[in-house]
């Protein structure tokens, strides 16, 4: 499941992941708000907390999500991971060269420290 992290700074957008997360998640909660923000912004910063309690992705939420970095691929100004599932980010890291976005990879017990960065201004 995803739902909405409220309370983030103008600009920024919070998800958190639990579970199984499926299609039907990204499809009814994470594209329906990235895609209202960038009606109204030209670049986003991106909070993804993949929490304690989750379990897996299913491969269409795999598949929702590249569509939707690759639809706005210039438009993602940061990105911080929030996690401490060791395969993700591995993989996060790996494809760290890949994404036009500055992406930072943190822990579960440094949540509040990625939200803080992702309110920096420059």
């Amino acid at each position: 499941m995803i739902e909405q992290i409220p309370n983030l700074p103008a600009g920024t957008l919070g998800f958190r992941a639990t579970g199984t997360v499926t299609a039907a998640d990204y499809e009814s909660v994470l594209v329906p708000d990235i895609e209202a923000a960038f009606a109204v912004n030209r670049k986003l910063r991106l909070l993804y907390h993949v929490a304690p309690g989750f379990e897996s992705f299913q491969a269409g939420a795999m598949w929702d999500d590249a569509k939707l970095g690759f639809r706005h691929f210039s438009g993602w100004d940061r990105v911080a991971l929030v996690t401490d599932v060791a395969w993700l980010r591995g993989l996060a890291g790996a494809m760290r060269i890949l994404v036009p976005a500055e992406l930072r990879l943190f822990t579960d017990a440094q949540l509040e420290e990625a939200k803080a960065w992702l309110s920096l201004t420059f």
